[in-house]
């Protein structure tokens, strides 16, 4: 049996473990169709990623995209929110952990289509693509290249 002092010691830092995994990231709100395979892999990339996500599945994920403010454009197969940000597509949690540090003026983050390499689209090879930083006028830049 631990002693008094062992308890003392270990009780507040077990009481904080679950405080400090759910302040590492925010909860993701992904919107989906109930079929999209790559959209399951896409959460479980957010998941090993340290974030949470909440799915739900959608009849169309486009309308959720036209509410965050996305063109369809740059539309992909499954549309997210996290913060005040929307995320199309199969953006890594990286630049999503990126410019949730930085706070950017934006709509938020898109990976146009589904291009294989990205997460979610994993396979026997990898296309280049970009991540697009969809300013809330609805213009973009390139917020980072993957070769």
């Amino acid at each position: 049996m631990p002693s008094r002092t062992a308890l003392s010691f270990l009780l507040p830092l077990l009481l904080a473990q679950p405080l400090a995994a759910s302040a590492a990231q925010p909860v993701v709100e992904v919107y989906k169709t109930a079929t999209c395979g790559c959209c399951k892999q896409w959460i479980k990339h957010l998941e090993a990623n340290g974030f949470s996500v909440k799915a739900q599945d959608v009849a169309n994920p486009g309308d959720y995209r036209a509410k965050f403010g996305i063109a369809d454009e740059h539309g992909s197969c499954h549309s997210a929110k996290v913060q005040a940000y929307a995320i199309e597509g199969h953006v890594p949690a990286s630049d999503i952990k990126r410019m949730l540090a930085t706070r950017p003026q934006a709509a938020g983050l898109a990976v146009p289509g589904m291009p294989m390499g990205s997460p979610g689209m994993e396979g026997a090879h990898s296309d280049p693509y970009e991540v697009l930083l969809v300013k809330k006028d609805g213009t973009t830049g390139v917020y980072k290249r993957y070769r």
